[in-house]
């Protein structure tokens, strides 16, 4: 039985300049990434991800503008995860490093796309460009992509994204 994994992912933009964390531990260890993590009972998503990104960087939102919903499937695994994505260029404090992220400015045209996961530099363009978007991605293991879709879409809404397959 398939069963979902509902995460979250921020990716904070502030002057022509991206903050992403080196993964230090656990899922995605090694690589760059976005803040974010599990949704946990009796929280909404964007609770859950203002959380992830307090606990992982110090930093904390007001505001943050959901701009993508990814769903990954891995072969052999049993568990899809439903990455709900949200960007925000709004956020007070300075990045700390944490138990797990180790935060650092990257200048837009200077992301890292070789040690971040390598489905990243197919929907950052997206997201970067604040259009909004849905995608399923398939791997085998953690490199290599089988199969995706990716589509810029009007708004999203969470029954068509369910409908369609996404």
């Amino acid at each position: 039985m398939v069963t979902t994994k509902l995460l979250t992912l921020v990716i904070v933009v502030r002057q022509q300049k991206i903050l992403l964390g080196w993964k230090k531990r656990g899922f995605g260890a090694n690589r760059w990434n976005g803040f974010g993590g599990k949704v946990q009972p009796g929280e909404t998503i964007e609770e859950g991800a203002k959380r992830e990104l307090w606990e992982e960087s110090s930093l904390t939102v007001d505001n943050l503008e959901k701009v993508g919903r990814i769903k990954f499937e891995f072969v052999d695994e049993t568990e899809l995860l439903d990455v709900h994505i949200f960007f925000t260029d709004s956020c007070k404090g300075e990045p700390l490093e944490s138990d797990e992220m180790l935060p650092q400015w990257f200048d837009l045209d200077k992301i890292p796309f070789d040690e971040m996961w390598v489905d990243d530099i197919i929907w950052f363009p997206l997201l970067l460009q604040k259009k909004l978007f849905k995608g399923y991605f398939k791997f085998k293991g953690h490199t290599t992509i089988l199969e995706y879709t990716l589509q810029e879409v009007e708004e999203l809404k969470e029954l068509e994204m369910e409908e369609s397959g996404f």
